[in-house]
């Protein structure tokens, strides 16, 4: 196509017809991007296809933001370190409902829609499930027409792109913003002053922060559409720009590097997600990382109050703020700082307003994932905010002792943890300062009241409360599994991408077996597609008709990637042994990867790798057991991975891991879940039935006990020959022959916290049934089918709509469309009809509560 011929496509904002997206494609391409359609590239033809998709987005997001701040309505602020967002281009293609259009109209452009959605990055705004859960969130957050602004941060190379090389991971920049995808709008006057550093002063009653070092964030803000609905959500993440701060004067003397370096300190603080912190250096970094999130959040927060209201009475009526996890709880002193020193609010009134605004998600148990951070740090980088803990520890702490409780009470308790070197603990923080707590499985939060928070639910038994987990199945069925979803759609229509609980319409099905046929169809079609990837990729040829066995998640010793080795290790032996036995062939699938400081983790990623080269080039057990690693762990990965899944790996120890939500991702998708009575697998035993999952292990209770006696690794190698075949043979060398003792000291064999030797026989019993059910197949697919039929329970959407009934107390919008008018008589855009018929004048700000 010429230059030319675009005048055959004059441009209007797109409609969902298949002739006004090509309109739009063109115009986009050679007026939003400089670039004729005969010269542009896949990523052209991406950032066209973006331009033109946010267009339909656009109107209706603006149609949000006018209600809201005409009718002051409230809204919810999720405040989170991570969004994995994953691809945006076909989520909103969904969203709107113009997949199928904008596909012919690429066709008609001679463009594949497949080449350009795969032409977009994954943003590296996230790392593993807490940061995949708050994408889910706001994805229901917006079909649920739930008003709500998402905050995190921009950051500029991600976590890290894992590579392989010699088996161990290697961490390379993930250069995802050099893409330059056109979905965010860069907003340059949203922007505000973060500060650290200095010391405090009073001048009278006034306190004054009197800081020392200064950077701004600057606001990106991206379109989240909800699915079928007239709404659309905003997530808005800070860059780091320190402009400011430029030393033109050492530059024009020729001291080039201290021009440039006080600029580039402060911009470290939105380069990385989750900075390496084995080193001082790394972990301070961390801690103003969350407070740079937390302040401009706050602060805008704060402002679009007071533009939409008079003066603060009424905040705690306007805004809920959420906090996912304990990385953003330092906006609790911070809204405390802005309500006390610049709108010169009382304390107490200050601090009951916080209570009533925060609420808070425990995502750990584990003491060593709790953060704490040391007072020293914490007074040296935010000294006004070390003042204000100090001052809710003592005022909270003074009650105690008002009520009579005792010392070690008061000591259990205290924010300032004042063993082992002075630290503040930021869940304590976060359970004083809000008005309601919440674990995501039904087992994590029992355990959360009964042991971490056992002293505040005494005190506070009303402010606990459960929210199990969920995923969307917008993404994770009609996006990642476009075969099941046109299976479903034909079967039970339409209304379970918003109804998930229709799903259960599917249970009589599975005694249908041309039903039963076509599910079996659509697995196989799945997992080709992932054996073409993985040969593609990694130059493993893997069967298709073998049994998929798959565990991605992050690498972590309580996830137990550990187990699920020592049982591929010990089934080799067994196959070696009796070649002829009656094995169901597997592919045994990892992907995940481990923090940049954590050495165990990456280690294990080590032995995966030599495991799977030993094996997979071992002729005699004729591809019985293929082991493959995909490197750089990722939502569109993971989009391609889930479906193809037969048994879905969620061996964490009991009582460890929270709740997870790729077993829900797997569950929906067909996949059987072999795991422990851990987080949300309780909950999936009760939805599927014992049946059709695979429960191994010792119980919460069971690993307590053998804790409590003093448990002993020893004893299960000394009594398992297989176990101490298997572990010997790692820890000797037979793996790393290069290196032999490579592993001697890695396993961890001889304290082994999280036991999975204990569980190791149980494990191995599990993966016995799970070959004698799949030589069914009949019995597998109707086991199968029962666990995407029950999963109704696990949507996202329900677990939106639980925050918001029970904790949040916010109500969905009304449809904009029947207050604006679809179609105005006067012809006029619906965004005008979404104004106010005249400004009233505006009071001055109050500075008083």
């Amino acid at each position: 196509m010429t230059l030319n011929e675009q005048q055959k496509y004059p441009y209007r904002a797109p409609g969902s017809d298949v002739q006004s997206l090509k309109e739009a494609l063109v115009y986009k391409l050679i007026f939003g991007l400089g670039c004729p359609p005969s010269e542009a590239t896949k990523t052209n033809w991406l950032n066209a296809a973006l331009l033109a998709v946010r267009d339909l987005a656009a109107e209706r997001w603006l149609q949000t933001t006018l209600h809201l701040r005409r009718d002051h309505l409230r809204r919810v602020y999720y405040l989170s370190m991570e969004f994995l967002m994953g691809r945006a281009l076909s989520n909103a293609l969904i969203a709107e409902d113009v997949y199928d259009a904008m596909r012919e109209a690429l066709a008609e452009l001679g463009q594949d829609i497949n080449e350009i959605v795969a032409e977009e990055g994954d943003p590296g705004l996230g790392n593993g499930g807490l940061g995949r859960l708050a994408a889910c969130f706001m994805d229901s957050l917006a079909t649920l027409r739930i008003p709500a602004i998402g905050y995190g941060i921009r950051y500029e190379y991600g976590m890290f792109r894992q590579v392989i090389e010699n088996g161990k991971q290697v961490e390379q920049p993930d250069t995802w913003t050099e893409q330059d995808i056109a979905w965010q709008f860069r907003r340059p006057s949203k922007r505000y002053t973060i500060r650290f550093g200095g010391n405090v002063h009073y001048q009278g009653e006034q306190c004054i922060w009197n800081n020392s070092e200064q950077i701004t964030a600057l606001a990106y803000d991206q379109i989240i559409p909800g699915f079928d609905t007239d709404v659309s959500d905003t997530l808005r993440l800070w860059w780091a720009h320190a402009g400011d701060v430029f030393n033109l004067g050492d530059f024009n003397k020729g001291d080039y590097f201290a021009a440039i370096e006080k600029q580039n300190t402060s911009e470290n603080v939105s380069r990385v997600l989750y900075p390496d912190d084995s080193t001082t250096v790394g972990r301070e970094l961390r801690l103003r990382q969350e407070y740079f999130l937390v302040s401009a959040s706050v602060q805008d927060i704060v402002r679009r109050h007071l533009k939409e209201n008079d003066d603060l009475t009424n905040l705690t009526d306007t805004i809920a703020i959420h906090l996912n996890d304990t990385h953003p709880v330092l906006a609790i002193p911070e809204l405390m700082r802005i309500l006390i020193d610049e709108y010169a609010i009382k304390w107490d009134d200050a601090w009951a307003a916080c209570q009533k605004i925060f609420s808070y998600t425990n995502h750990t148990l584990m003491s060593e994932a709790l953060e704490s951070w040391p007072v020293e740090m914490i007074g040296r980088i935010l000294p006004r905010h070390l003042q204000l803990i100090f001052e809710i520890n003592e005022h909270f702490l003074s009650k105690l002792r008002e009520q009579g409780m005792d010392d070690d009470f008061i000591r259990r308790v205290s924010i300032i943890d004042e063993e082992g070197g002075r630290r503040v603990r930021m869940a304590w923080l976060a359970v004083i300062g809000s008005h309601k707590v919440n674990g995501v499985a039904k087992i994590h939060s029992d355990l959360m009241v009964k042991s971490l928070f056992a002293d505040f639910a005494r005190l506070w038994p009303e402010r606990f409360t459960n929210v199990t987990n969920g995923v969307t199945p917008r993404r994770w069925i009609a996006l990642a599994n476009p075969g099941l979803a046109q299976v479903l759609d034909r079967h039970i229509g339409k209304d379970w991408r918003r109804d998930l609980e229709q799903l259960a319409k599917l249970n009589p099905l599975k005694e249908d077996a041309a039903f039963r046929a076509e599910i079996r169809a659509v697995k196989l079609d799945n997992k080709r597609r992932l054996a073409e990837y993985i040969k593609d990729e990694l130059g493993i040829k893997v069967n298709p008709e073998a049994l998929f066995d798959v565990q991605i998640k992050r690498i972590h010793e309580y996830k137990r990637q550990l187990l699920n080795v020592l049982h591929i290790v010990s089934r080799y032996n067994q196959i070696l042994k009796n070649p002829h036995g009656e094995w169901v062939p597997r592919v045994f699938i990892f992907a995940g990867k481990a923090a940049s400081a954590y050495y165990a983790a990456k280690k294990i990623i080590h032995l995966i790798n030599d495991v799977a080269n030993v094996i997979n080039n071992d002729g005699r057990i004729h591809d019985l057991i293929k082991v493959v690693f995909i490197p750089n762990y990722g939502v569109s990965l993971a989009q391609i991975i889930i479906p193809a899944a037969d048994v879905s790996e969620q061996i964490s120890l009991a009582g460890t891991e929270a709740s997870g939500t790729s077993n829900m991702k797997f569950a929906l998708n067909g996949a059987l879940t072999v795991g422990t009575l851990d987080g949300a697998n309780v909950e999936i035993l009760n939805a599927v039935g014992e049946d059709n999952i695979f429960i191994f292990g010792n119980t919460v209770e069971q690993v307590e006990a053998l804790r409590q006696r003093g448990y002993s690794p020893l004893l299960y190698l000394e009594n398992d020959k297989e176990l101490h075949e298997t572990v010997m043979q790692i820890t000797s060398g037979a793996f790393s022959p290069e290196e032999p003792s490579r592993y001697h000291e890695n396993l961890h064999v001889f304290s082994d916290y999280y036991q999975v030797l204990a569980d190791f026989r149980s494990y191995v019993e599990a993966q016995a049934h799970i070959d004698r059910r799949y030589r069914n197949q009949d019995k597998w697919v109707k086991s199968a089918i029962a666990n995407i039929a029950n999963m109704g329970y696990f949507s996202s959407d329900r677990s939106i709509a639980d925050y918001a009934r029970d904790i949040w107390r916010i109500q969905p919008l009304p449809d904009v469309r029947a207050l604006t008018g679809k179609q105005r008589e006067d012809g006029k855009p619906a965004v005008e009809a979404a104004k106010p018929a005249a400004a009233a004048p505006q009071k001055p700000k109050s500075r008083k509560h």
